[in-house]
């Protein structure tokens, strides 16, 4: 590997050992054998190399989020699917020491990692798109920008908000049978309710 690849890799171990707020410089010099100007040289600065190096970690556990291989069994879009992938999700979350916690550390110390958390708000798009064809089908080069900013969005808030509660209260963080339960009676409202307004104003001519 040259020293891009090992400032990465260097930056992933720190981050999981250290976390963001914790982690130097010199840690990661020390951790990937480098020097500190190769990490401006490569990175531009720390935190945007400990920024990628988280990214890089998420995007390493794609296969973690298909589970057991089934998920694809389940149809696009349906329920059935819906629950099997946030049950692999989720699954992901259930280790005290996941890396879901360095996502936790940014949300309450963003203050202090100004530029972590904008090279993370940044890929917050990517993050929805790649998560779209993994619950509704097809490919992710094909999700539209439209399509990331509002399924993709309405999944990746969701992944927040589920990170949060195993992180902060794992005894009462929803699984994936109640997640699921919750959407199907929001969809049969809406739906119902779509329904009724749709009765209610065709009237008779």
């Amino acid at each position: 590997m040259g020293h891009r690849e090992d400032l990465l890799e260097g930056a992933k171990r720190c981050l999981l050992d250290k976390g963001f707020v914790r982690t130097t410089a010199r840690d990661i010099v020390k951790e990937s054998g480098t020097n500190l100007a190769s990490i401006g040289y490569h990175y531009g600065s720390k935190d945007a190399l400990l920024a990628q190096a988280y990214v890089s970690l998420v995007e390493g556990m794609g296969d973690a989020f298909e589970g057991d291989g089934t998920v694809d069994e389940a149809a696009p879009g349906s329920l059935e699917r819906f629950q099997r992938v946030w049950a692999s999700i989720i699954a992901t979350m259930k280790d005290p020491g996941s890396l879901w916690r360095l996502s936790m550390e940014v949300l309450a110390m963003g203050d202090r990692l100004p530029e972590v958390r904008a090279h993370l708000a940044a890929a917050q798009r990517e993050a929805g798109r790649g998560l779209v064809p993994l619950l509704m089908g097809g490919r992710e080069e094909d999700v539209s920008d439209a399509t990331a900013d509002t399924v993709g969005a309405f999944y990746v808030t969701l992944m927040t908000g589920l990170i949060a509660q195993w992180t902060f209260d794992p005894a009462s963080a929803p699984d994936a049978e109640r997640l699921t339960a919750g959407l199907r009676q929001v969809v049969e409202a809406a739906t119902g309710a779509a329904s009724a307004g749709s009765t209610s104003t065709g009237g008779a001519p």
